[in-house]
């Protein structure tokens, strides 16, 4: 069961959440099914969600993908639909954006990637693009990042660009 598995990571990992009880996680979990299902998708396709602490402004529980690279399930995948579309000459199987949505989550803000990297050592042999903002997609151009060097990089792609060590984040606030 889900909650099994979240709850193991949850105490393995206790740096990335010192300030929250299992019980008090555990009850947000339970009031709200719909939540548990996407983190079970998240899951499912490699994501290792947990716990990252709560959101200041609302109090929300922030769970995301802390699997150690980029999720292995959401990789060699376009920015968005437009990019896919536009993509006429080997296009990948589809896009980040669009995989998100299905899924039921957001992709990492930049903001929020670079509080994941505080709370450990992620995307050192892979990347993941983040939420861009219009003015950058407007132009054609999404936003990725990756650990190299011990430093945390925010990097600038065309939209339909796509790699096989490039996937995305994820995250849901419960």
């Amino acid at each position: 069961m889900i909650t099994e598995v979240l709850k193991n990571r949850f105490y393995r990992n206790m740096t990335r959440h010192p300030d929250l009880q299992w019980e008090f996680v555990e009850a947000r979990l339970n009031e709200n099914t719909e939540a548990l299902e996407v983190i079970r998708r998240m899951e499912e396709s490699g994501g290792e969600p947990d716990t990252i602490g709560l959101d200041e402004e609302t109090g929300k529980l922030i769970f995301c993908d802390c699997s150690e690279e980029s999720p292995s399930g959401r990789r060699s995948l376009c920015y968005d639909e437009e990019a896919l579309e536009k993509r006429k000459k080997n296009p990948p199987k589809g896009s980040a954006m669009h995989q998100a949505k299905e899924m039921g989550v957001s992709m990492l803000t930049e903001e929020l990637y670079r509080r994941l990297q505080e709370l450990g050592t992620f995307d050192r042999k892979t990347s993941s693009w983040i939420d861009t903002p219009v003015d950058i997609r407007s132009k054609g151009g999404a936003l990725f990042c990756e650990r190299r060097y011990d430093t945390v990089f925010t990097f600038h792609n065309g939209a339909d660009s796509y790699y096989s060590v490039r996937g995305w984040r994820g995250y849901i606030m419960i």
